[in-house]
């Protein structure tokens, strides 16, 4: 017998669907229905002439289970195209997050050290708050929050990733003018 596979694997993916009522939903289905967990999940509109709309869903698991996912929503009717932008080759992702952080004093000071270091925008301020706008990949949000939660009492907003393959191929969506 050959030794059960447990390696748990981190993909985005991207899913070029029609825009009309219940999509979402069935894709969202089609995880819940067989215990597969979403960690990120962005949807917007991408080319309104087609009809068309980009889900970009971030989730993990055996490469088993994320082969069988990917199959899956590549049979679903309202689906154009699939594409696991982290096997497929290089990717661009980002997020972008608000966090607010509470404090008084020298920490204040360390506040704003810290958030120049990650580039963050300070987009609101108080005598006893920071609301800070970063926006990079999921890690370094990640990385940015830890800091931010050693210096005081954090709100935290996230979007989600969205994220897009590296080099000239494009889902199918819109078409520019051929060269």
């Amino acid at each position: 017998m050959a030794p059960k596979e447990t390696t748990i694997e981190y993909r985005i993916m991207a899913v070029l669907v029609d825009n009309e009522p219940g999509v979402l939903a069935r894709v969202i289905g089609l995880f819940s229905g067989r215990g597969y967990n979403i960690e990120s999940l962005t949807v917007t509109v991408v080319d309104r002439d087609k009809g068309l709309s980009r889900i970009n869903v971030v989730t993990s698991g055996t490469p088993m289970v994320l082969a069988q996912i990917k199959a899956q929503l590549d049979r679903l009717v309202p689906v154009h195209e699939v594409r696991d932008l982290t096997k497929e080759g290089p990717y661009i992702e980002r997020e972008l997050a608000l966090v607010k952080v509470r404090s008084t004093g020298e920490k204040r000071v360390e506040c704003l050290r810290i958030a120049d270091i990650f580039k963050a925008e300070v987009v609101d301020a108080g005598l006893d708050h920071f609301v800070f706008q970063v926006h990079h990949r999921s890690d370094k949000i990640d990385r940015f929050i830890d800091l931010m939660t050693s210096l005081g009492s954090i709100e935290i907003a996230r979007t989600g990733v969205v994220a897009m393959a590296r080099g000239p191929e494009i889902l199918h969506g819109r078409q520019g003018p051929q060269s």
